[in-house]
């Protein structure tokens, strides 16, 4: 009996840590930028922003939008808040979205990490990682930050923890592609 919840314990461990990890920003197995031949349609996303309000990524075709998956028990999705708000501070006025969705978390949890970091922009709530899982993140794997194109796809995935030196070159190089 004793083993059998040692290796219980031991697996739920091993679930913890690697469910919010944190690899060096610049670490390039953690990004990948999509060769635009090689991109695909961005899945269907719409959903009750924690704020008030509805997000539905088909309403932002055109733009560059950087989806960010979080959660309030995540430390490297603390860290990299203020990052991403440089991000969106030094992109917005060029036609960059950021939508932020938490998974895998309780709503009371959630809103006091955003009443915590204040970010600028909406968060979807999704408890059930429904949407997470549409758009290939497992919720073991975040933080994660997709970017997607003007034309609606999937065009930069990064698995781990973003700064500002590895996320606004590539939304950058997005910006400057033709819809």
């Amino acid at each position: 009996m004793r083993r059998a919840l040692a290796a219980v314990l031991a697996a739920a461990a091993l679930f913890a840590l690697g469910a919010c990890t944190s690899s060096s920003p610049k670490d390039a197995l953690g990004s990948r930028k999509i060769a635009a031949a090689d991109r695909v349609a961005a899945p269907a996303m719409r959903g009750e922003l924690m704020s008030g309000g509805q997000f539905d990524l088909t309403q932002h075709k055109g733009e560059v939008v950087v989806v960010n998956f979080w959660a309030s028990y995540c430390p490297p999705c603390r860290t990299e808040a203020p990052e991403l708000e440089k991000v969106l501070a030094a992109t917005r006025d060029q036609g960059v979205t950021f939508i932020g969705v938490n998974v895998h978390d309780q709503r009371d949890p959630a809103n006091a990490y955003l009443a915590d970091i204040k970010p600028t922009y909406g968060s979807i709530f999704d408890p059930s990682a429904k949407l997470a899982l549409d758009f290939d993140v497992p919720p073991n794997s975040i933080p994660a930050t997709l970017v997607i194109d003007k034309d609606g796809r999937i065009a930069a995935v990064m698995r781990s923890e973003v700064d500002r030196n590895l996320l606004e070159p590539v939304v950058r190089d997005l910006l400057a592609e033709k819809a």
